[in-house]
C-alpha cells in the first residue's frame, strides 16, 4: 500500500501551489499517493492540473493587501487576528486529516498550522529571513518559531553564494535541520520560434492583482508589438479574447503556459519567488513590477536589478517607454542543480 502525503500549498497568489506541482508529480513517481489540501484558487489549480487526486478544502487564510502600498504593513497587523483564527481552524482540520485519510507525512508550503505530531511534517519556505521593515527582527523570529514546531525545513533555493533568494533564504543559523532542495519550477526550457514580444503572469491577492491587470491592459493598447496577456484568475472554463494586439487569457494550465512563455521575448510580472524560479529555469528576460509595499517583492526585484539581471519599476510607473528602454541586462539563468528527490523523501520512510 502507499504511503499517502499530504501536501498543503499557501492560498497566496498561485505561487506556492505552482512550485508544489513537481513535489507533486516526484511523489508519483516515488510511489507515494499525495492527497493535496488547500483553499481559493490555488485548491481551484491544483484540481485542473491534478484531476485524478483527492482534493480537500481547508479553512481560508483570506488575507488581502491594502490598495495603498504604505498600508501594506498596517493591513497584515488588522487581518493577524483573522489569521490566527483560520490557523487554528486549519490545525484541526489537519488533525482530522491525518486520522481520515490514513497520512504517513506532511509537505506544507507556508501554511502555519498544517502539521503533526503524529506524522513527519515539512516546511517549505524560501523566507528565513521575513522582510517588514523597522520590523524584520520580529516578523523573521515569530516565522521561525512557527517553522522550528515542524521536523524539518525545505528551502526551494542553493545553499551557497550563487542563489536566487539572497537574505531571504539564507541565514546563519537556524536550529531546525534545514535542506536547501534546489529552484522548483514545474517548466522545461524548449528551443521554439519566439512569437510574442511581451508576454504578461499576473498573480497574487486582490485588490493589487486587479489594480495591475488594469494599467496594463491600458498601456499596452498602443505597444507596437504582440502581446499574449494572462490575468491568473483562476474560472471553471478557460477564456480567449484577442483584442487588436493583444490575446488575453484568464488562466493558463501548465502546459500551455510553459510554451507561451517559452515562446515569448520578454516576461512582465510580479518579482514573487515562485516566479523568479519559472524564469530562471526557462532563462528568461523580464521586467518586474513588485506589488506595492510588499517587502519580499521589492527586495527580489531590487536585488535582481542591482545585479543588471532584470530591471525593475514601480505599478504606477509602468509605461510603454519603460519597455522600450530595456537594455542591459542578462535575463535570468537556471542553475545546474539536481534535486534528489528519492533521497529527499526518505524523510517519510523512517532512514
Amino acid at each position: 500500500m502507499k504511503k499517502r502525503i499530504l501536501v498543503a500549498p499557501l492560498n497566496w497568489g498561485l505561487g506556492h501551489a505552482t512550485r508544489c506541482i513537481p513535489i507533486i508529480n516526484a511523489l508519483i513517481l516515488n510511489n507515494f499517493e499525495p492527497i493535496i489540501a488547500s483553499d481559493g484558487v490555488a485548491l481551484a489549480l491544483l484540481k485542473k492540473e491534478f484531476p485524478n487526486l483527492k482534493c480537500i478544502e481547508l479553512p481560508a487564510y483570506n488575507v488581502t493587501y491594502a490598495k495603498n502600498g504604505k498600508h501594506f504593513k498596517l493591513k497584515l497587523i488588522k487581518d493577524s487576528p483573522k489569521l490566527m483564527q483560520a490557523i487554528k481552524a486549519e490545525k484541526k482540520a489537519t488533525k482530522n486529516i491525518v486520522d481520515s485519510e490514513g497520512i504517513s507525512g506532511i509537505i506544507s508550503d507556508n501554511r502555519l498550522g498544517v502539521r503533526s505530531k503524529k506524522v513527519p511534517s515539512v516546511f517549505i519556505t524560501h523566507q528565513l529571513n521575513v522582510l517588514s521593515g523597522s520590523t524584520t527582527w520580529l516578523s523573521t523570529k515569530m516565522h521561525q518559531k512557527i517553522i522550528n514546531k515542524f521536523d524539518a525545513c525545505w528551502v526551494p533555493d542553493t545553499p551557497g553564494d550563487i542563489n536566487l533568494s539572497g537574505k531571504l533564504g539564507h541565514v546563519k543559523r537556524f536550529e531546525l535541520p534545514t535542506t536547501y532542495i534546489g529552484p522548483l519550477s514545474r517548466f522545461t526550457k524548449q528551443e521554439t520560434e519566439i512569437k510574442n514580444d511581451v508576454m504578461v503572469l499576473i498573480s497574487g491577492p486582490e485588490p493589487q492583482r486587479t489594480m495591475l491587470e488594469e494599467r496594463l491592459l491600458n498601456k499596452l493598447e498602443v505597444f507596437n508589438g504582440q502581446v499574449v496577456f494572462v490575468k491568473g484568475v483562476m474560472e471553471n472554463e478557460q477564456t480567449k479574447e484577442v483584442k487588436d494586439n493583444m490575446t488575453i487569457y484568464n488562466f493558463m494550465t501548465s502546459a500551455l503556459l510553459e510554451k507561451t512563455i517559452n515562446e515569448s521575448e520578454l516576461i512582465v510580472s510580479r518579482s514573487g519567488y515562485t516566479t523568479v524560479m519559472d524564469l530562471a529555469k526557462l532563462n528568461k528576460k523580464a521586467l518586474f513590477i513588485p506589488t506595492p509595499g510588499q517587502f519580499e517583492q521589492e527586495y527580489l526585484a531590487e536585488r535582481l536589478s542591482d545585479m543588471r539581471l532584470v530591471p525593475t519599476c514601480s505599478q504606477d510607473d509602468f509605461n510603454i517607454k519603460v519597455l522600450e528602454n530595456i537594455t542591459g541586462y542578462a535575463g535570468l539563468k537556471a542553475f545546474d542543480f539536481e534535486i534528489d528527490f528519492k533521497k529527499l523523501f526518505s524523510f517519510f520512510e523512517g532512514e
